[in-house]
């Protein structure tokens, strides 16, 4: 690429984070070249995409005939690896939902580009192998996911004397419903988060507290803690996304408004610091008091799952992950209720028999079993 100018691919380029990585792009349109694309089967809106800013490769879960008749002229079809890796590509958002993105990932990381990381579940299942191959190819892996990204800053121009990080959760949407209601909640109502505008999957896992498990696991492994250094608060008004306290006794928080576009300007730019005028900014009179209270793990089972699978380690993150998916999708689908979901998974965990020292062909074995056992969950409708 020309001097100054970023060569971007963003995998899930459709979704909720690749269209607002495609908001700050137009913002800075002499920093960056978007050359690869990847979808799922949203194809009119990815030849959209490719139309608009030149793309010169894109992918999708659609037979390639099928992409191929929608993408402009001169922009060809490719898998995920190869948008991944293309050799003009100097940056990967890692933007998919759930596993899609772990083998795109990888590829990203052999190929040597800087990894923007806002896809949290290859870490999740894979966070030894991922980071492992990060730092044996000295690639940079830059956290996009808005508390992950609140730790890395804070962590930014300090040694490593960490007491422990402490990260915040919304606490969801039903945050303030009695525990006897949640059996009859709706997919509507779970996917009214009171603060973030998000995807469907991640939307439930937030309602669930799934999603504050999952970065616990993430960050463990993003920033080389151990799980006692990891605390999680419920924090309502999302201002403050992380803090990190050190040995000396002080802590630095990172706070802005809940936009995701302000963690993955930060990642796109870094190191530097940039005026978006279309960004929101954090005004202390007007937002008020910022409240923290003890997280009640009894009220978000999910989220105590997932700090056992990820203290058990082995193949059982990857389990949880898988299972996970699975449950959200059928609740989605009108097939089980919101309380299932944690049921479902805790079921499909009880039954797994790990891989000790897992190689990543384990792994993503275990990923299709929890598949295969988390759909024939006896509770199903």
């Amino acid at each position: 690429m020309d001097s100054g100018v970023k060569g971007l691919a963003i995998l899930g380029s459709t979704g909720s984070i690749g269209r607002q990585t495609l908001d700050v792009v137009r913002a800075f349109p002499d920093r960056f070249s978007v050359v690869a694309l990847s979808a799922g089967s949203n194809l009119d809106l990815l030849a959209e995409q490719a139309r608009e800013f030149g793309a010169r490769v894109a992918s999708s879960e659609a037979p390639a005939g099928e992409l191929a008749a929608l993408l402009p002229q001169g922009c060809a079809v490719a898998t995920h690896e190869e948008v991944a890796s293309h050799p003009d590509v100097d940056m990967v958002m890692a933007a998919s939902v759930g596993r899609a993105g772990l083998g795109p990932i990888l590829a990203a990381i052999r190929a040597g580009k800087t990894l923007a990381l806002a896809n949290k579940e290859p870490v999740v299942m894979a966070g030894e192998i991922v980071m492992g191959a990060a730092r044996d190819a000295g690639v940079d892996v830059l956290p996009v996911d808005s508390e992950p990204s609140a730790i890395w800053q804070c962590l930014r121009g300090e040694d490593r004397a960490i007491s422990r990080v402490i990260i915040t959760a919304s606490g969801g949407a039903f945050r303030n419903r009695a525990p006897e209601e949640l059996a009859s909640v709706t997919p509507a109502e779970a996917l009214r988060h009171p603060t973030w505008t998000m995807g469907r999957k991640i939307t439930i896992d937030s309602a669930t507290l799934m999603n504050k498990g999952f970065e616990v696991i993430e960050s463990r492994w993003l920033f080389d803690l151990t799980w006692e250094q990891i605390d999680v608060v419920v924090h309502h008004q999302s201002i403050i996304h992380a803090m990190v306290e050190y040995a000396d006794g002080s802590t630095k928080a990172q706070l802005s408004p809940p936009d995701m576009r302000i963690p993955i300007q930060h990642a796109l730019l870094y190191p530097e610091r940039m005026e978006n005028d279309a960004l929101p900014r954090f005004e202390p009179a007007e937002t008020g008091a910022l409240t923290f209270e003890p997280l009640d793990e009894a009220r978000y089972p999910c989220f105590r799952l997932a700090l056992e699978a990820g203290r058990k380690g082995m193949t059982y993150p990857a389990v949880l992950s898988a299972a996970d998916e699975v449950a959200v999708e059928m609740f989605l689908g009108g097939a089980i209720g919101f309380t299932d979901i944690p049921a479902a998974v805790e079921w499909t965990l009880s039954r797994h028999e790990p891989a000790a020292t897992p190689v990543l062909e384990d792994i993503l074995e275990a990923d299709e079993w929890a598949r295969r056992t988390a759909r024939s969950w006896p509770g199903r409708a």
